[in-house]
């Protein structure tokens, strides 16, 4: 590593610079101008192991250079050794409150210089060794946690590919739910790794749909009250799917699954869940499935227009759907069209 040498002294800087030759991996660069070390220093920021700067210097003094040593991001932690005389003790004090690690008495002793610079290139090799480690386990922990989502995003496309066998349309409504909920959630202030995993377990808000008799979900007419309450069934039977899982996404789909048919105003269903009883995950794909649903066609129904749909989901906010949920729709509005007319 290099040992940055400040001195306004040529001389002084080959007389550190050749003392600090026996200090095993050290490579001196020098300098006489504070500007061109603190610019060289910059530009060499995991180069440097240990700075040694003197205090009287014209232009920046020593305490300037090592204020603005500090201020360099990544070189908090770098040793910075001052050299002064021995009887300055308040100027010392001050250098230790601008970051200054340790101090070098003048006249200097290269004896005294090489051991208190070994052990300052030890320590900040050791730091470096530390920031290595801990970059590596960063890596290895995303690496790991990257394996885990593909497999939770595996399995999710199996288990929605097994729903589509049930509704052809299931596979096409589930990505445009997902993207709508994911503009509502980010209009609201989710974070990207909250959002993502919302936007996944969205994908299985129907997945108690599979239990459901086609001879109910593909019927081209209004359902009977007995057909009905067999169809409400879905959001319970999806809750039981999906429910125990050790996966936070997957527990969250149930909460989904079981919530996203509650209103606002507590004529929902399965539980007649009130406000803010509702699970904001749930409130969220409330809105972008009903949306979805309005401008699709079914068996049941044609698809409305995109305009009519708007006003409906509007004019729901504090019956149906939560109004800021509601709000986070219509602020994302062309971002909606867009994603519906790609879509289709």
């Amino acid at each position: 590593m290099l040992a940055l040498i400040l001195d306004d002294s040529e001389m002084n800087n080959l007389m550190m610079a050749q003392a600090l030759k026996p200090v095993a991996e050290c490579e001196p660069v020098a300098f006489t101008c504070p500007v061109a070390a603190l610019a060289f220093l910059r530009d060499n920021v995991d180069r440097i192991g240990v700075v040694v700067t003197d205090y009287d210097m014209p232009g920046l003094t020593g305490l300037d250079v090592i204020a603005a040593a500090r201020a360099v991001p990544g070189f908090a932690h770098v040793p910075i050794v001052m050299v002064t005389s021995l009887d300055q003790r308040s100027l010392r004090h001050e250098a230790l409150r601008a970051g200054a690690t340790d101090f070098l008495g003048k006249p200097c002793d290269p004896v005294e210089i090489q051991a208190r610079i070994t052990n300052l290139m030890k320590i900040s090799t050791a730091h470096r060794q530390e920031q290595d480690r801990a970059a590596w386990l960063t890596r290895e922990v995303e690496s790991a946690v990257s394996v885990i989502e593909a497999r939770e995003q595996e399995i999710i496309a199996l288990l929605m590919r097994a729903a589509e066998h049930r509704d052809t349309d299931t596979g096409d409504h589930v990505a445009r739910v997902a993207a709508y909920v994911g503009i509502i959630a980010r209009n609201l202030g989710f974070d990207p790794r909250p959002l993502r995993a919302l936007k996944l377990a969205s994908t299985m808000h129907d997945v108690g749909k599979i239990g459901v008799p086609d001879a109910i979900l593909l019927k081209e007419g209004p359902l009977s009250p007995e057909e009905r309450a067999e169809m409400e069934k879905h959001a319970e039977r999806g809750r039981r799917i999906l429910e125990g899982s050790s996966s936070d996404i997957v527990r969250l789909a149930a909460e989904i699954a079981e919530s996203h048919h509650e209103r606002w105003d507590g004529t929902g269903y399965p539980r007649g869940l009130k406000g803010e009883q509702i699970p904001l995950p749930g409130r969220i794909v409330a809105v972008a499935d009903v949306f979805d649903a309005l401008v699709s066609e079914r068996p049941y129904k044609a698809a409305w227009p995109l305009a009519r749909a708007k006003a409906h989901i509007a004019a729901q906010a504090g019956t149906h759907f939560d109004p800021r949920c509601v709000d986070a729709f219509l602020a994302g509005w062309s971002e909606i069209e867009q994603s519906r007319a790609e879509a289709a």
